[in-house]
């Protein structure tokens, strides 16, 4: 009964069996996708985002009235999954206009204006649910969160105001059915007046500023053991890469950054959007916590390269393995031994991790053998017996934590480790 149907789909043309008439050959497949998009200028600018129109060999616009138009790609921008294009036409063209996003608050009205299920040009109405919103999608998330109804299709739609200005870029939903449950995500008008101004430049690229520098979270312990006040706040820099702007500006491994360019660093996440919104070669003034205190540097914003820079160091002289009393670690120096048992890079330095002992300090803070201490409390360490004098230098200081600078395969991170009194043991 299902043999023509075989036969058809079939390159060989047998269907089950092996038996069947001559092959048919198959026609290739043809696939389109939907989104929105809008015109924020009448001579043809056309924004939506990227994930839309990826990957596309053909990109046609339809306006209200159904007029289908071909459009050319000015550029697009990966990172905030924005698109602008291009339209030739000699009908009248309607603009609309961003607006300020920063003065949208929570439980203002918005309007979503897209093409939801490829149905045609439909809008729904609700409120701004939240702001600053981070959905894990790239470092500049920033996101406007609102319960207006926006489903597949909607994609590069416009979120207005109730003045009639474009406030954000529909982009993403939360949903386990694929459905609009009232949880979508927009891009701010403010970032994205920044983008697609410079993807209609010739070359269609963005330009970004540049720090280089590796950051963290700063919890609320290694504020403590900052002596930081106000509890966890600002980014810490794990490490300023070598001839990288914040290493020419005088920033350090250790640092916490508190103001950029006069912009107030909340937490980690904040710092990355304000040097990229930054003109690249500007030289702004930084507010990081060092030494007990609030310092202020010059720093010149670079451009965003295409790939992380890389620092160098030399390895260390060899020394016998030392237990780090209280704290659950047996460390010793990175030696040929070391390295080979540990895949270290040749020109590793530092004082390598050997055996963790369970339900001690290090383990709860997830520190492995071949983890690597670069710093005890901001000060370079080559030694076991370095590392343990800086600990009981703290102690006698009655420090509650240390905070040591670790590097893995991974990279480097910043890591606060309580200090106890007693003597204690490995294993």
């Amino acid at each position: 009964m299902f043999r023509d149907f075989f036969n058809r789909n079939r390159p060989d043309g047998q269907g089950p069996g092996g038996n069947g008439g001559p092959a048919q050959p198959q026609r290739p497949r043809r696939a389109q996708s939907l989104g929105s998009g809008f015109i924020i200028d009448t001579s043809g600018i056309v924004v939506t985002n990227n994930h839309v129109i990826d990957g596309a060999d053909e990109i046609n616009v339809i306006l209200q009235d159904n007029t289908s138009i071909r459009a050319k790609l000015l550029g697009t921008d990966p990172r905030t999954d924005i698109a602008v294009l291009k339209i030739e036409t000699d009908k009248p063209l309607h603009a609309v206009q961003f607006g300020d996003s920063d003065t949208a608050q929570v439980g203002d009205w918005v309007l979503a204006i897209g093409n939801p299920f490829g149905l045609g040009g439909t809008v729904t109405a609700g409120i701004v649910s939240a702001r600053g919103r981070d959905i894990r999608q790239g470092l500049y998330d920033d996101f406007i969160q609102t319960d207006a109804a926006i489903n597949r299709g909607n994609s590069g739609g416009p979120l207005f105001n109730l003045e009639g200005k474009v406030v954000g870029i529909n982009t993403a939903i939360y949903s386990p059915s694929g459905g609009s449950i009232g949880i979508g995500f927009s891009i701010p008008s403010n970032l994205a007046r920044n983008i697609t101004a410079q993807l209609q430049e010739p070359g269609g690229k963005v330009r970004r500023g540049w720090l280089g520098v590796n950051i963290q979270q700063v919890t609320d312990e290694i504020a403590e053991s900052l002596g930081l006040k106000g509890g966890g706040r600002g980014a810490l820099v794990a490490r300023a890469q070598e001839d990288g702007p914040a290493a020419k500006g005088g920033i350090k491994n250790g640092d916490v950054v508190l103001k950029f360019n006069g912009a107030e660093v909340k937490e980690m996440r904040n710092l990355p959007r304000i040097v990229a919104d930054t003109p690249v070669g500007r030289a702004v003034p930084v507010v990081v916590w060092r030494d007990g205190k609030e310092q202020t540097l010059q720093v010149t914003v670079g451009k965003l390269p295409g790939e992380a820079q890389q620092a160098a160091a030399t390895p260390p002289p060899a020394n016998r393995p030392t237990e780090l009393a209280g704290l659950g670690l047996r460390v010793g120096p990175i030696s040929p031994e070391t390295r080979d048992r540990f895949s270290l890079r040749p020109e590793q330095k530092g004082v390598v991790i050997v055996e963790v002992a369970p339900d001690s300090p290090a383990a709860e803070r997830e520190l492995r053998p071949g983890d690597v201490i670069v710093e005890v409390q901001q000060e370079r360490v080559n030694t076991p017996q370095e590392v343990q004098a800086r600990l009981e230098a703290l102690r006698k200081q009655n420090r509650p934590t240390a905070l040591l600078l670790i590097e893995t395969a991974q990279g480097q991170r910043f890591v606060p480790l309580r200090l106890r009194g007693e003597k204690g043991s490995p294993g």
